[in-house]
């Protein structure tokens, strides 16, 4: 005898069953995202000496807090990307210490303090190198730009930095980590946050090159390049500091560092 055909499900009844499955099936791969980033760590979050981790993505504000973490250095260069070519291996040869290289692409002064401040929390420093720039000497520099910069990464503990982390742009990262973990993608760049960026040598413009660094002067007489009040040189002292708040920041910074250490500061073309 053929059993009776259960009765349909009303369209009243199965949507609430759909709306269920639908949540639990998006709460479930909410929290596989929230595990697989906690688990890749892409931004370095548990870095340190025995487990720097390789840096997978070449934005430097995102990506140097986990250098300054890895606690595998005693020195770093500070600055723009100006900087960035300043190969630490070069340096450590000079210095006799382990440097790395922390510059970011158009850093405010503020963004350079806090990755300083990061680093000199987290490692014995032996040297620093301030590479310093146009922006120092400006009256009101904004303390961010257009680049976003996480304050809370570079936070002492990075408080709920687990949650904060998780987005599209993360769970592409922690991909690429685990990528690596296999063998199947190389680091992006160097672990001592070094990285070539400009055109070949061979694209080398010198005249164009000196209209920057020279300010449309030459290096043999650079003041043609400048203004009658550039070339003046007779303002006070106290007028220039109080005209320049960001020197203060810099005091405080060099301040900061041991006093055995190596203090450099350089005006970086």
């Amino acid at each position: 005898m053929i059993p009776p055909r259960p009765a349909p499900t009303s369209p009243a009844r199965r949507w609430p069953r759909f709306a269920l499955a639908f949540a639990l099936a998006g709460l479930g791969f909410g929290l596989a995202a929230i595990g697989f980033v906690a688990a890749m760590d892409p931004y370095g979050l548990r870095a340190s000496p025995g487990r720097p981790g390789a840096i997978m993505d070449r934005n430097q504000r995102f990506m140097h807090p986990r250098i300054a973490r890895a606690g595998g250095y005693d020195a770093a260069v500070f600055g723009t990307s100006t900087a960035r070519l300043l190969d630490p291996h070069d340096l450590d040869r000079a210095f006799g210490v382990r440097f790395a290289n922390l510059a970011v692409n158009a850093a405010t002064p503020d963004e350079q303090r806090t990755l300083a401040t990061l680093f000199l929390r987290r490692n014995a420093v032996r040297a620093v190198l301030f590479a310093l720039d146009s922006t120092w000497c400006a009256a009101a520099p904004p303390r961010r730009t257009a680049h976003p910069f996480p304050d809370w990464l570079y936070a002492e503990g990075a408080p709920w930095g687990w949650l904060r982390q998780v987005n599209g742009q993360s769970l592409g990262i922690a991909a690429q980590v685990a990528l690596h973990r296999l063998g199947l993608a190389p680091a992006r760049i160097r672990g001592d946050g070094f990285s070539v960026f400009t055109p070949p040598e061979a694209a080398y413009d010198p005249v164009r090159a000196a209209r920057h660094i020279h300010g449309g002067g030459s290096p043999l007489d650079p003041e043609s390049g400048m203004g009658p009040a550039a070339r003046a040189g007779d303002a006070a002292p106290d007028a220039i500091h109080d005209a320049m708040p960001m020197l203060d920041v810099l005091d405080g910074l060099l301040a900061a560092v041991p006093e055995a250490a190596r203090k450099l500061v350089a005006f970086m073309p």
